[in-house]
């Protein structure tokens, strides 16, 4: 009875050792995960797994760590254009996560090539690229974890978004920076300079109201437009869809394209060009009156196609109220 005893004891002990020991080895091995992720980011905002490398940091559980995965074909003979433009962008969002004050080793960015991952394709059973999964720290993604590239296109503001809200990290999209207008501002104030050194004798035309009275109109145009959203973010031109094509115009209300903010401009300048001719036409006394009808007829039409069109962007962009 006492060895029967002393021999459940000594299992009970072992099999409380052997517990601590797989624990304690789980754990150093989630430790070393880390560190070895941790150390390759320091040299790539975006780390390149094959099959070996996917199974190993982002399959084997357990894991603290979010990583947001970018299956992509970069070869060219896979000619997927769209795959770079998107590596550009994922690039973009790794890079701001990496140099900003709330990198951590709690997020990181990947990228999954169909030829040095063939297997992780059908794993996952993906038969597209260029596709954008989150794997969350505990469990297997769900559908929300899928980046929707169809709907949303896939610029680095809305992928940062997007992982803004399946981590509650939120990152601030820093692009590289662009001299464009810089230089653009400068050759069009040197041309201003120039003449206006060459007018310097005749300098009548800067008191004519008129000629101030369009400045002013174009200025509240550029600014009506977005143009200075843009100084600050610096979104791309215009943005390449996922099957090839290019949108003119962003999907969502928190963002727009360069192309866009002209869009804009020429649609609110083709509404108060139909205004200013409705009022030209109210304001005439005597003359034709069939000028006048003329005139006032083409503005009502100018100004309602031009702001139906204008109407009909803002209600792409904004998806919910007011315009249910």
């Amino acid at each position: 009875m006492y060895y029967s005893f002393y021999f459940l004891l000594s299992v009970l002990v072992l099999m409380t050792c052997s517990s601590y020991s797989v624990a304690h080895t789980k754990s150093k091995g989630l430790g070393e995960r880390v560190q070895q992720l941790t150390e390759m980011n320091f040299k790539r905002s975006v780390l390149k797994f094959n099959g070996a490398r996917f199974r190993d940091y982002v399959k084997t559980a357990p894991r603290n760590y979010s990583v947001v995965v970018m299956f992509t074909a970069m070869a060219p003979s896979r000619q997927c254009t769209i795959c770079r433009h998107a590596n550009d962008e994922f690039l973009i969002v790794a890079n701001s996560f990496r140099y900003s004050q709330v990198y951590s080793n709690k997020l990181f960015f990947a990228m999954v090539d169909f030829d040095e991952g063939a297997d992780v394709f059908q794993m996952l059973r993906l038969n597209a690229a260029p596709v954008f999964i989150h794997f969350p720290p505990k469990g297997k993604p769900k559908s929300a974890d899928t980046f929707d590239i169809q709907r949303i296109g896939f610029a680095a503001e809305s992928i940062a978004k997007w992982i803004a809200e399946r981590t509650d990290i939120q990152i601030r999209v820093f692009r590289p920076p662009n001299y464009s207008g810089t230089l653009a501002l400068a050759m069009l104030c040197t041309l201003v300079a120039g003449f206006l050194y060459m007018r310097r004798n005749n300098l009548d035309f800067l008191y004519n109201k008129s000629i101030w009275g369009i400045c002013a109109v174009f200025f509240c145009f550029a600014m009506v437009s977005g143009q200075m959203w843009n100084h600050i973010r610096g979104p791309p031109f215009v943005h390449h869809t996922h099957n090839g094509g290019v949108a003119y115009i962003h999907g969502s209300s928190q963002g727009q394209f360069v192309l866009e903010s002209y869009i804009i401009i020429i649609l609110n300048a083709a509404i108060v060009i139909g205004m200013i001719m409705m009022t030209d036409a109210g304001a005439r006394k005597g003359g034709d009156v069939k000028m006048r009808q003329v005139l006032s007829i083409v503005g009502l039409v100018v100004m309602t196609v031009f702001f139906s069109i204008i109407l009909s962007i803002f209600r792409s962009k904004a998806h919910g109220y007011p315009y249910r």
